[in-house]
């Protein structure tokens, strides 16, 4: 009887993986199209379009996808780049503390829900001092790649926020 179950489940998966295939290309569609702020809205969306879709599928999706909430409205990760001054902008808008943890990282807390917008903002930069970032709901660490770049990269950073 196991056998049998995991056949069945096996034989199901197929069609589960086109569906949800089917479901983020009309995601990504419909966000290069129009200004979409909430996941319930993109969830009617799709319904609209015979797509069956849930918020918590959508959720699953749009992280899949590596899209993101900026401003108004979700980007799919292919977005044209922000106007960088308004990014610049944005760090003194939405960072609290900048710290450094070691020599090669560096920690910014961020109001909260902030983080991934201004690691975003972060990695556009084109900062010759950050090699990356990993983001959380209000916390953001930058890895640089030795002492005197994160020095630098602190000094930047606090310049731009008075921190």
């Amino acid at each position: 009887m196991r056998i049998l179950i995991d056949i069945c489940a096996f034989i199901d998966m197929p069609a589960e993986a086109e569906t949800r295939e089917k479901r983020q290309a009309a995601i990504l569609r419909i966000l290069r199209e129009q200004t979409v702020g909430r996941q319930t809205v993109l969830v009617d969306l799709l319904q609209q379009q015979g797509i069956e879709a849930t918020q918590s599928s959508v959720s699953r999706d749009l992280k899949q996808l590596g899209v993101m909430k900026l401003g108004q409205g979700y980007a799919p990760p292919d977005s044209p780049p922000v106007d960088e001054d308004r990014d610049e902008a944005m760090f003194g808008d939405f960072i609290r503390d900048i710290q450094t943890a070691g020599v090669n990282l560096t920690v910014i807390r961020t109001a909260i829900g902030a983080a991934q917008r201004v690691a975003v903002c972060l990695d556009r930069s084109g900062w010759p001092e950050i090699i990356g970032t990993v983001s959380g709901d209000d916390t953001i660490f930058v890895a640089t790649g030795n002492a005197a770049e994160q020095r630098r990269l602190v000094a930047r950073l606090r310049e731009q926020t008075h921190h």
